[in-house]
């Protein structure tokens, strides 16, 4: 009865790259998904992002574009020369309320710009 073989170390070797090459690609996966949807969003490429789109909302004007990549916009608001806000939806809706005139402008990462103005007593 012959004995049971023993791996050789280039079978042990291969299999340890094959191993390794599959958490290469795993963990190469998890840093796309990182930098196209989450907070690495802000690491993506100026070319990646679209035109500037001018406007106005609510007396301020508005820049906002998107990013063609993945899930992300950002806007530049203006107040004239008195305020200046900036808003970054990387994956997620962020919001910000101005100082001046008080209003919440909301940002989604599809790059939809809203403005709601506070009542003041």
């Amino acid at each position: 009865m012959p004995l049971p073989s023993r791996p050789t170390r280039t079978a042990r070797a291969l299999r340890l790259g094959g191993v390794l090459a599959a958490l290469v690609m795993l963990m190469s996966a998890g840093i796309v998904v990182a930098v196209r949807e989450g907070r690495a969003s802000g690491l993506m490429p100026e070319s990646s992002w679209g035109p500037w789109t001018d406007g106005g909302i609510e007396g301020w004007s508005t820049r906002v574009r998107i990013n063609t990549w993945g899930e992300a916009a950002q806007a530049d608001i203006h107040f004239g020369k008195a305020e200046d806000l900036y808003l970054r939806a990387y994956g997620k809706t962020v919001r910000v309320t101005s100082m001046m005139e008080p209003t919440v402008f909301t940002l989604t990462p599809d790059g939809r710009l809203t403005a709601h103005r506070l009542s003041t007593p």
